[in-house]
């Protein structure tokens, strides 16, 4: 015994230094994704998340900045954060439609092909979705290698439209992740493309579903198109205010930019919620790192990752890698090949004539008064959100960049004029923010960008000497500062730019993300016949001279 007890001593002495290189790879291996915490494993699951990508595949122009977003860089990014994680989930909260020409032509097809090339685990039914038949969206679903989720919208029939949720299995856990899409997609849907569908309230939906998965998961994750809204009796808020068991809500539909996490308890409970959001266009990559212990939330990070965003401040060209907001992230080769040739076949297609004009549309004055130009793309603003009561529409002048020939009228003449990815937004102010517009708009010097152009509906008077508007005609009437009006706008002046930011005391808010000049090609069609530049008399000057309107308005 004792030859044999020396023999296995030998031999324990000499396999002890593997073993223990062994025992510490198996330690420092699992640090980061799982350890061992008392009697229970602390597991770390990464989130990467987007929203509201609206039809921008492929990288694209955004003042100052060339190149941002795309798929191909996306796609860089999240492989390098899957080759340092174990547990990784890629979730998009919805509205994946209508946007750029590459994916607006195709209805989606290069955006989905990437997704699928990235491996999204899901995304939400987001009300864009429908913006097109009901058999496209159908046919999107098909080709999506990914589960598109909603659980509170059905047919007619009772059925649901698709999956209400998924669990994704890992090594020790459970996550289980379900959809829920804004049930105002009613309000603000195409009629046609919603009519045999019921979109049931969200909180009623989530009340019934959180405490089924709670028995299948050990986490609770919303996937939800819902928004961010300062009442807690909207959106995403309310969610995580009424509804408990629910731990974290990735969610859309108000293109929210959070530099942190919002954090909202249930009322009643100790129970808390984290919300987060990731913007829009794809310009940047949310990533929230969970660890879960017991079912629980143990600890989290938070950070969001720039798609090749730059500082403001810098107005040269890009050449600098100190000039990008974190690190310039590089396309993934294989992507952009396999999309390249959608950017090909729109460049193509751009070439297609819309409409014919009889004389130029110069756009040279469009920072210093009322242009024929300025009043074709306010109108088509107002005709497209007809359906909306929009009073009237206002388009900043610097925002037209280029004059619209004489004789044919190409798609790219228009991509020409309108050249910014703004969307038209519809707005309802009071009538003393609206009284804040127009004075604001009298204080603008001659020049300047945010000089306004106006649809059909509206006058007025600029008094330069006194710095206010006068004679403000909505509709016929005068401005009323008790009542409500609704305006529609880009994007750009929506957000507050260029020094409008009366709009940022919004009542109600709703992006179409119908890009502008997409607008505009489908107003020309509308209207026809050859289109003749003129000017309606909606905006006056007042520079200590006669003015005309006085005469009228007298």
């Amino acid at each position: 015994m004792k030859f044999l007890f020396g023999q296995w001593q030998k031999k324990f002495l000499t396999f002890l230094p593997i073993l223990l290189v062994l025992l510490l790879s198996l330690a420092c291996g699992t640090t980061t994704q799982s350890k061992l915490d008392g009697e229970s494993f602390v597991h770390k699951l990464v989130i990467l998340h987007t929203n509201d990508t609206h039809g921008h595949p492929l990288k694209f122009y955004m003042h100052p900045t060339p190149g941002v977003g795309g798929l191909p860089a996306r796609a860089t990014l999240i492989k390098r954060i899957r080759k340092e994680n174990e547990n990784v989930l890629v979730l998009d909260a919805g509205d994946l439609n209508t946007g750029r020409a590459e994916s607006t032509f195709f209805k989606a097809k290069p955006d989905i092909e990437g997704y699928n090339y990235i491996g999204y685990d899901a995304m939400v039914v987001g009300n864009h979705e429908f913006d097109n038949p009901r058999e496209v969206l159908e046919w999107q679903m098909s080709m999506a290698h990914f589960p598109f989720l909603s659980a509170n919208i059905k047919t007619v029939d009772g059925d649901y439209l698709t999956r209400r949720y998924i669990i994704k299995k890992f090594h020790g856990f459970k996550v289980a992740i379900f959809g829920l899409t804004t049930k105002e997609t009613v309000l603000t849907g195409d009629p046609k493309n919603i009519k045999d569908l019921i979109f049931e309230d969200e909180i009623g939906v989530a009340r019934k579903i959180v405490p089924e998965l709670k028995k299948k998961a050990d986490l609770i994750i919303a996937l939800t198109h819902m928004g961010i809204y300062q009442s807690f009796r909207e959106g995403s808020r309310r969610l995580a205010s009424e509804v408990e068991g629910i731990d974290l809500i990735v969610d859309g539909h108000t293109h929210t930019k959070l530099d942190s996490p919002i954090f909202v308890k249930k009322f009643g409970s100790d129970h808390k919620t984290l919300i987060v959001q990731a913007w829009k266009w794809g310009l940047i990559v949310g990533r929230v790192d969970l660890w879960i212990k017991n079912k629980g939330v143990m600890d989290y990070h938070f950070e969001v990752i720039p798609i090749n965003l730059t500082k403001k401040e810098k107005t040269a060209p890009v050449s600098k890698e100190d000039s990008y907001i974190g690190t310039k992230i590089e396309e993934d080769k294989c992507l952009l090949y396999s999309l390249q040739p959608y950017v090909d076949k729109v460049e193509s297609r751009l070439s297609e004539v819309i409409g014919q004009t009889e004389e130029f549309f110069y756009y040279k004055d469009a920072r210093n008064k009322e242009t024929a130009l300025g009043d074709l793309i306010a109108d088509s603003m107002l005709w497209y959100t007809g359906n909306m009561g929009v009073d009237f529409a206002i388009q900043n002048g610097g925002g037209i960049r280029d004059d619209l020939p004489k004789g044919r009228i190409t798609m790219k003449s228009i991509y020409e004029v309108l050249p910014f990815d703004n969307s038209v937004v519809v707005l309802t102010l009071n009538g003393s923010d609206v009284q804040s517009l127009f004075d604001y708009a009298a204080t603008i010097p001659p020049g300047k960008g945010a000089f306004p152009q106006v649809s059909e509906g509206v006058s007025f008077t600029i008094n330069r000497a006194t710095g206010k508007c006068q004679y403000i005609l909505i509709n016929g009437q005068p401005l009323h500062p008790f009542r409500n009006y609704r305006i529609a706008t880009n994007s750009y002046l929506a957000d507050g730019g260029d020094g409008y930011k009366m709009f940022l005391n919004a009542i109600f808010k709703y992006d179409t993300s119908r890009l502008q000049k997409d607008v505009l090609i489908e107003y020309i069609k509308h209207l026809g016949s050859a289109i003749k530049p003129q000017t309606r008399g909606r905006i006056d000057i007042i520079a200590g001279v006669f003015s005309p309107r006085l005469k009228r308005a007298a």
